[in-house]
């Protein structure tokens, strides 16, 4: 498959994964996913407080108590069907709408002033549409206006994960039979990596890869930290902080991120798009 082709698959295998019924269990989580993601909107709070906001990629409601702590003037919106209706399900008072990230025409230029994009949801989608994505919570924001967005990190511990990476043999007969008892039961992994993997694709600090969560069933991009400040700036956005999931430390340039999974970003609208990275 060449590098043209690749968002069309993306997109049909991860809007497929998020419909089974599996992924809508999953997504009926409470809370934050991790510390980063609470440090991301400790701090944008106080200014956002009252302010409308847009919750993009809302799933089944996990972010909408966490959200309408800070305004009840609350729009939440998610591209699969089977979400959108189990989020209407458990908050019937939240306007919830069916949209994707990648068309926001419903909305006026500057009508929020916080945009939320959690759960590394804009990675479920090919370069040219993640700048398409970015370039619409753009306008939609006010001037000024601030926004959080999380994604995988290439030089992080899950990026090229793979399915059976665990299996070693051992001479001992019972963890032996364990280890294979449990490679059958992950069959349905392989099967679903070895689908995927034709999607694989480097870019210039980014790459496309099947991830592990969802069975192996979602093919995702991993981005530098770099790289996902270049495409914020290119896209009129000032990154204020970039926080790590699994301690929730503020990073900066030149330290090691090999343990972080992925990063949260807080950026601001700027007055005018960039004129380069």
């Amino acid at each position: 498959m060449n590098s043209a082709s690749v968002p069309q698959g993306m997109d049909l295998a991860n809007r497929l994964a998020w419909q089974t019924t599996d992924a809508v269990h999953r997504f009926r989580q409470e809370g934050w996913t991790d510390p980063g993601e609470a440090a991301a909107v400790s701090l944008v709070a106080p200014e956002a407080r009252g302010a409308p906001i847009l919750d993009i990629g809302i799933g089944a409601g996990r972010t909408v108590p966490l959200l309408t702590a800070i305004s009840q003037d609350y729009t939440a919106v998610d591209y699969t069907p089977a979400l959108v209706a189990l989020c209407r399900q458990r908050h019937p008072t939240r306007r919830v709408l069916h949209m994707d990230a990648r068309d926001l025409s419903a909305f006026a230029d500057a009508a929020f002033g916080l945009v939320v994009f959690s759960y590394n949801g804009i990675d479920a989608v090919g370069y040219d549409d993640r700048m398409t994505v970015l370039r619409e919570v753009n306008r939609v924001l006010r001037p000024g206006g601030l926004f959080i967005v999380s994604t995988h990190n290439r030089t992080g511990p899950g990026f090229g994960e793979r399915p059976l990476s665990w299996f070693r043999f051992t001479p001992n007969p019972l963890r032996m039979g364990w280890r294979v008892l449990n490679a059958v039961r992950s069959l349905p992994d392989v099967v679903h990596y070895l689908h995927n993997r034709r999607l694989h694709y480097d870019g210039p600090g980014y790459s496309v890869r099947t991830a592990a969560a969802h069975h192996f069933g979602i093919v995702i991009v991993y981005a530098t930290m770099q790289e996902q400040k270049r495409e914020l700036a290119e896209t009129g956005f000032h990154c204020e902080a970039v926080f790590s999931n699994d301690d929730g430390r503020r990073l900066t340039e030149g330290e090691d991120l090999s343990g972080t999974w992925w990063f949260h970003f807080v950026a601001r609208k700027m007055a005018s798009p960039a004129t380069g990275a």
